[in-house]
């Protein structure tokens, strides 16, 4: 019987929440028995995953010349059609539409599948209907990640096939991981991600830290992650007077020990797809409080359940949520005892059916 044998693309396998779900994916439909290969354009490997990784970024110089776009795309083009695939599952962002066009219309010869990754999908569609029609009408399928993102691309494109499909979360790995010695010996609460941009708002995290009762109680707040504003965020730390208490902790390759260990979750992001870092906190046990930002933290977070959805931006509900998860003992109790269990639907078997059926694989 022919093994059944599909691609996965995206920009790298290191950073984002999009490419941790495309390493997920992969183990998944390896442990299926599927042919699995990962096609990443920028040489950044980090996550754990299975299958053949056809890395172009190796092919990608320091001038990234036209010539040298090109080149990576004929190489692309060439393995494409070298291993003639099933399926191909995009995890790309698409800003460049001409780019996009001869993709969809040259190179991806057999069922495409795209995913939308973010609230803001004109990072994946041209915001000319009839132009993003052009493009992706005739795909396989086009996957979102939360309910509102789903009504957003229907209601603006009129695609025939919009599905919704969760972020999947590898509760397995993360149960592995969180074994491992607790690597900080006194309390705190975390966040985690890039500040290369402020999408993640991590300047609101530390100054509703700064305000709240956690200071006082000599609780810190770790931030994991790294990026270009973090002389920006330092001032404002020092500002506070709590350098003492903020502790940047860069890029850590097993996370989820960290979390596993916090009183609880942060998000303080202005806008989401389907927050992994979110996910992968209830995954270790490990309570939230979250901006009800646009999207993912309503879909996952059951006020008073699991955490707290705090009104989106408000920096006075924010303050409040965190000393509200501080002093109320049965609260808190209540969220941790329940977080892990309330990720069930997001685990990656019951998400990774979800796309074996999608692909008539079941």
């Amino acid at each position: 019987m022919k093994v059944k044998k599909i691609a996965l693309v995206g920009f790298r396998l290191s950073g984002g929440g999009g490419d941790r779900v495309m390493a997920n994916l992969s183990k998944f439909f390896h442990k299926k028995g599927l042919d699995v290969h990962i096609i990443i354009f920028h040489d950044a490997l980090g996550y754990s995953c299975s299958g053949t990784i056809f890395n172009l970024g190796k092919l990608k110089s320091n001038k990234n010349s036209i010539f040298n776009k090109i080149n990576r795309f004929y190489h692309f083009n060439k393995y494409l059609k070298q291993h003639q695939f099933d399926f191909i599952i995009d995890f790309r962002f698409r800003i460049n539409f001409i780019q996009e066009f001869l993709i969809s219309k040259i190179i991806y010869r057999t069922k495409a599948i795209y995913t939308v990754h973010s609230y803001k999908i004109n990072e994946y569609f041209p915001d000319a209907t009839w132009l993003a029609n052009l493009i992706y009408q005739q795909s396989y399928a086009i996957i979102s990640i939360t309910n509102v993102m789903h009504g957003l691309i229907e209601a603006k494109y009129k695609f025939n096939k919009v599905l919704n499909i969760y972020n999947p979360v590898d509760v397995t790995y993360i149960d592995e991981a969180v074994t491992e010695k607790a690597p900080l010996d006194f309390e705190y609460i975390i966040g985690v991600g890039q500040f290369d941009d402020n999408v993640k708002q991590f300047d609101k995290l530390i100054q509703a830290y700064a305000d709240s009762e956690l200071p006082s109680q000599n609780i810190a707040l770790v931030i994991l992650g790294k990026g270009t504003l973090k002389p920006t965020l330092v001032n404002l730390v020092n500002d506070n007077k709590i350098s003492h208490l903020v502790h940047f902790l860069g890029f850590k390759s097993n996370p989820y020990v960290y979390m596993k260990h916090a009183k609880f979750y942060v998000l303080s992001s202005e806008a989401e797809g389907l927050p992994m870092v979110v996910l992968e906190a209830l995954a270790c046990g490990t309570p939230v409080v979250a901006f009800d930002c646009p999207t993912g933290p309503k879909e996952i977070i059951q006020h008073e359940s699991n955490g707290l959805l705090i009104d989106n931006q408000n920096m006075e509900a924010l303050v409040n949520g965190l000393d509200r998860m501080l002093t109320d003992d049965a609260l808190y109790l209540n969220c941790k005892r329940n977080a892990k269990a309330s990720i069930s639907k997001f685990s990656l078997d019951v998400v990774g059916e979800q796309w074996l059926d999608l692909m008539k694989y079941n």
